[in-house]
C-alpha cells in the first residue's frame, strides 16, 4: 500500500489552496447572526472559529454551545477560552429551545464547554436543553457533543436518559499525542465514554483532527479503537492553530490523503465517515441520521 504525502508545515508558510473558505455573507447568515446576538447565545461557530460559519450559517444552521464560553480545561488545540466560569445560566434551557424554534432548525447540534467545576458536569442543563427543544420544535432532531464529564458515569448517563438522535464526543488526536494536546484528558476515558453511549443504542459519533504530527499508522489505531468501541459516524478534519500561542500546525494533509482515509474507515465497517480538509464535528451532521438496523 502507497503512502499519500503530506506537507509539513516548514516547506511552506502559507495554507494550501484546499483550505480556502467563503467569508460569512448572504440573507440567511444576518438572519442566525441576529438571534444569536438577540438571544446571547454562545456558538461553537464563533469560540471555535469554525472555517465552516460562513456555509452553515448560510444554511441557516448553526452549533449551539451551553453552559458558557469559559472552559474549565486548557487544550492546547483550541480556542475557546480557558479560565473560572460565570455561574450556570439555568434559563439558558428554554432561549436555546426558544431560538431554535425561530430559526426553524430541522436537525440541532449542541455541545458545550467541559464544566469541571460543577459536581454534574452541567449534564443537568444539559439534559433540560434537550427536552426544552423538544417541547418547543418536536419535529427537530437532536446531536449533542458531549464532554467525558471526568469519568462520572452517572452525568453521562443523565444526558443518555433524554435519548438525542445522535450522541457524539470527541476523541480529538491520536493515543500517541494525548498528554501533549488534551492535556486534561485521557485516551482510553474518551473510548470509555463512547463505548457507554453506543451500548445505551444510540447513534454514536467521534471525531479526530490531523495534522498535529500524528502517522497514518496513528490515526488507523485510533480509527480502530473507536470502531471497537461501537462508534458508527466518524470525523477527520485538518487542524487549524488558533493563534500562536496554541499547538502549531505539523503537517497540512492532503485531500487524498483524506480520501484514503474515508475509504479505510468504510472498510473497517463504520456507517459513516466525513473526512476532509476543512470537515469539522458539526459538519453536514443532518446527513448523519442514518438507519440503525
Amino acid at each position: 500500500m502507497i503512502e499519500l504525502p503530506v506537507i509539513p508545515v516548514n516547506q511552506t508558510q502559507r495554507k494550501p489552496d484546499w483550505l480556502r473558505v467563503k467569508l460569512p455573507v448572504g440573507k440567511e447568515y444576518r438572519h442566525v447572526r441576529g438571534l444569536v446576538d438577540e438571544h446571547k447565545l454562545h456558538t461553537i461557530c464563533e469560540s471555535g472559529n469554525c472555517p465552516n460559519m460562513g456555509e452553515c450559517w448560510g444554511a441557516g444552521t448553526a452549533t449551539f454551545m451551553i453552559l458558557g464560553n469559559i472552559c474549565t480545561r486548557s487544550c492546547s488545540f483550541c480556542a475557546v477560552a480557558t479560565g473560572r466560569p460565570l455561574p450556570v445560566d439555568v434559563d439558558e434551557p428554554n432561549r436555546v429551545a426558544t431560538s431554535v424554534k425561530l430559526m426553524g432548525v430541522k436537525h440541532c447540534v449542541i455541545t458545550s464547554v467541559d464544566r469541571d467545576d460543577l459536581k454534574d458536569g452541567g449534564s443537568t442543563i444539559w439534559a433540560e436543553t434537550i427536552q426544552a427543544i423538544r417541547r418547543e420544535s418536536p419535529e427537530t432532531t437532536l446531536e449533542t457533543l458531549l464532554p467525558d464529564f471526568k469519568g462520572q458515569w452517572d452525568n453521562l448517563d443523565r444526558v443518555i436518559a433524554v435519548r438525542p438522535e445522535v450522541v457524539s464526543h470527541n476523541l480529538e488526536t491520536v493515543r500517541r499525542l494525548t498528554r501533549e494536546v488534551r492535556i486534561q484528558a485521557k485516551y482510553d476515558r474518551s473510548l470509555e465514554c463512547l463505548r457507554r453511549i453506543s451500548e445505551a443504542g444510540l447513534r454514536t459519533k467521534s471525531g479526530i483532527m490531523l495534522g498535529l504530527g500524528e502517522t497514518e499508522e496513528d490515526v488507523i489505531e485510533a480509527m480502530q479503537d473507536l470502531y471497537d468501541v461501537g462508534v458508527h459516524i466518524l470525523t477527520l478534519g485538518q487542524y487549524l492553530q488558533p493563534t500562536k500561542a496554541h499547538h502549531p500546525v505539523v503537517d497540512w494533509v492532503t485531500p487524498a490523503q483524506f480520501d484514503k482515509y474515508k475509504e479505510i474507515g468504510l472498510q473497517m465497517g463504520f456507517k459513516y465517515v466525513e473526512s476532509g480538509p476543512l470537515v469539522r464535528s458539526s459538519y453536514h451532521a443532518e446527513k448523519h441520521l442514518f438507519d440503525m438496523q
